[in-house]
């Protein structure tokens, strides 16, 4: 039986020149020899992050660019901190399910399922978390988490990859660069470009 190979990259353009390339999950592997216990160690976990922004939420992701002996393993971890009311907003890991545990607060969370066919609206799945509570978003589905409490909330989220990638939908929508062709968002929106150009001229927070 084939060993899977996990997708750890967005893109992996084949080369024939050696020197140009890189190794698909991008880290070499370090000699066992040199290899110590603080490569797999990290810590800071219990520091809050920093929510003064537009969205009131704070990732502090554990991935295997700040852990190195996370390489190859296909786990990573975050903390996430919310202000009262704060927003992890609608986003996907295109490679990685995750798990999300709430130890303090009163989150709303969900997750849109993908497009079910002609006609036919994407069914959302929600849940209020308290602490102590559980819930799971699918591999690169459309999901969220809202603080709906008057107090801070924190969660820490287990994915199922050392790099799960992260794609904020209204920046990568409104904040790509280059620019989407207003003319293609008026359309998929359905709205008039003036609102478009507006929401292409902000400036689109991130919470990592």
């Amino acid at each position: 039986m084939a060993l899977k190979v996990l997708i750890l990259t967005d893109i992996c353009v084949a080369v024939d020149d050696s020197m140009a390339a890189v190794f698909v999950n991008g880290k070499i592997c370090k000699d066992p020899k040199q290899v110590m216990a603080n490569d797999f160690f990290k810590s800071g976990l219990n520091i809050p992050g920093n929510t003064s922004n537009q969205l009131g939420s704070a990732v502090t992701a554990v991935n295997v660019g700040n852990l190195p002996g996370l390489n190859t393993l296909g786990i990573s971890l975050a903390r996430i901190d919310y202000a009262p009311y704060g927003l992890n907003p609608p986003h996907t890991h295109p490679r990685g399910t995750e798990i999300l545990a709430v130890l303090e607060g009163t989150l709303y969370v969900g997750f849109v399922l993908s497009n079910p066919g002609p006609n036919m609206k994407n069914k959302l799945f929600t849940k209020i978390l308290n602490p102590g509570d559980v819930f799971v978003f699918p591999i690169g589905l459309i999901h969220f988490q809202f603080n709906v409490g008057k107090t801070k909330a924190v969660a820490f989220a287990g994915l199922s990859s050392q790099n799960p990638g992260v794609i904020t939908i209204a920046n990568a929508v409104f904040g790509s660069d280059p620019p989407i062709n207003p003319d293609v968002l008026t359309k998929a929106f359905q709205v008039d470009k003036k609102v478009v150009d507006y929401l292409q001229s902000q400036f689109w927070w991130d919470n990592n």
